[in-house]
C-alpha cells in the first residue's frame, strides 16, 4: 500500500466565517482515498517587507510555510475574489514563500477553487492566480474548475457546504488532483 499523497490546503481569507475557509473544510471532509489534506492558516504570515528579509532573513512563520509547501505533494487553494483579483493575504503569503534562491513552488501540482457571493464564483481571481502559478513554475490542474457562485446560499450558518452539486464538483476536483499529482510523480493513476 502506498502512502496517501499530502496536499497543503490554503484559504485566501482570514475571516472565520469565510466561505472559502468553509470550502476548504468541505474539501477535507470530501477527500478521496489516497489523498490527505493539511490546512495551513495564513494568519501568521507578516506583510512582506524586503528590509525585514535583508536584516533578519525570512520570519519563522514564512519558514514554516515554505517547509510545509516543500513537504507537500500538491497544493489546494480556495480563493475569494477581491476587486477582480487574488486577495492580498494570499498574494502576500505566496510572495514571501517564493523568495529566492530556493522557492518551494517549482514543479508543484496545484488545484484552485473558490467561492464568492457574486455570480462568477471567484473565476477572475482564479485566472489571475494561474498567472502567478505559471511564473512560479507550479503545475495547475486545468479541469475541473470549481467556481462557487452565490456562496451564501450554498453553506449553512455553521459553514457546512450543503449544495450537493458543489460537493460533487469539489470531490471531482480532488479526484483529478490525485490523478494529476500521481501522473506527475510517474505513479499509476490508482
Amino acid at each position: 500500500m502506498t502512502r496517501p499523497l499530502q496536499v497543503l490546503g490554503l484559504a485566501g481569507s482570514l475571516r472565520a466565517g469565510s466561505h472559502n475557509r468553509a470550502l476548504l473544510r468541505a474539501a477535507i471532509e470530501l477527500v478521496p482515498d489516497g489523498l490527505w489534506i493539511d490546512a495551513f492558516d495564513l494568519r501568521g504570515i507578516p506583510l512582506y517587507d524586503g528590509d525585514v528579509e535583508i536584516a533578519n532573513g525570512l520570519p519563522e512563520p514564512v519558514q514554516e510555510f515554505r517547509r510545509r509547501i516543500a513537504a507537500a505533494d500538491a497544493l489546494l487553494v480556495a480563493t475569494p475574489e477581491y476587486n477582480y483579483s487574488v486577495p492580498g493575504v494570499l498574494k502576500n503569503a505566496i510572495d514571501w514563500a517564493s523568495r529566492p534562491p530556493d522557492s518551494p513552488f517549482g514543479g508543484k501540482p496545484i488545484a484552485l477553487m473558490g467561492a464568492s457571493p457574486g455570480r462568477f464564483g471567484s473565476a477572475r481571481a482564479q485566472y489571475h492566480l494561474r498567472q502567478t502559478c505559471v511564473f512560479l513554475d507550479m503545475l495547475p490542474l486545468n479541469r475541473p474548475e470549481v467556481f462557487v457562485s452565490d456562496a451564501a446560499e450554498k453553506f449553512d450558518g455553521e459553514g457546512r457546504l450543503l449544495d450537493e452539486a458543489v460537493r460533487r464538483q469539489v470531490r471531482a476536483l480532488l479526484e483529478a488532483l490525485l490523478a494529476w499529482t500521481r501522473r506527475l510523480q510517474g505513479l499509476p493513476a490508482r
